[in-house]
């Protein structure tokens, strides 16, 4: 069930992804050159990647869980906790992103779909737990003190994102649906839009550039995420405050 109360009758899903975290600094796999330090983003985020390479790929997540540490939320992260905290309906907020961002700008109704970097997976004891600095091939797991065994817990392509039954349960029902800073290339996320829009949502994009699957939406806003989302939730919450919540 998605977390909040029902005052305004309106239930509101938001869908995160990479372009929301960019302007903090946060890299995105499928800019322009799609690689990191000449690798492609598939043999670094597969299983059979890590079957093959695990010093490489968690060479990979080691450096982007550390660069977590010079980077910081932005207008856009604030504005969505900030939503979260004054909307009166209920509420969820699924992101595509393995950053901590969402959690730093003080949301708190969210799902990681696709993992986080600050969480190990442990393939022995299958306990999962936060971790903080490099993890690397010798990683020790604290639920079963197995070695080696600790890989990231991150949803990698080829595997099943995480809380699902939660989203679809969200989707079911939401009457508006948000998509912020998405490429919609990556399913089952960039299918969440059809889901919404067939039950009634109102479905709104808010990106850099039109997705994948602009069609689907009713509105589409382009702009810079910590420009757009601060008016968009500035003018969302007025709404339902001086508006029936119908008006949507």
């Amino acid at each position: 069930m998605v977390a909040g109360g029902q005052r305004n009758g309106q239930v509101l899903l938001v869908l995160t992804g990479a372009g929301i975290s960019a302007e903090s600094g946060v890299a995105t796999f499928r800019g322009p050159d799609g690689l990191w330090e000449g690798h492609r983003v598939e043999d670094v985020a597969t299983p059979e990647a890590y079957d093959r390479d695990p010093a490489l790929v968690h060479a990979f997540y080691d450096a982007r869980r550390a660069k977590l540490e010079t980077v910081a939320p932005n207008p856009a992260h604030a504005a969505l906790a900030r939503l979260e905290r004054e909307w009166s309906g209920e509420f969820l907020l699924v992101t595509q992103n393995v950053d901590d961002l969402h959690e730093r700008a003080g949301s708190q109704k969210l799902i990681h779909m696709h993992g986080e970097l600050a969480s190990g997976w442990c393939l022995a004891c299958d306990s999962r737990f936060t971790w903080v600095g490099a993890m690397g091939e010798g990683a020790r797991c604290p639920s079963c003190a197995a070695t080696g065994k600790v890989r990231p817990d991150i949803v990698w392509f080829g595997e099943m994102p995480y809380a699902m039954d939660r989203i679809e349960d969200a989707l079911a029902r939401c009457t508006l649906f948000a998509s912020i800073g998405t490429s919609g290339a990556v399913y089952p996320a960039a299918g969440f839009v059809q889901t919404a829009r067939y039950v009634g949502a109102h479905c709104v994009e808010l990106n850099l550039e039109p997705s994948q699957g602009s069609i689907f939406f009713h509105e589409t806003r382009l702009g810079r995420a910590s420009e757009i989302i601060p008016a968009w939730v500035d003018e969302i919450l007025a709404q339902f405050v001086q508006s029936s919540p119908m008006s949507l």
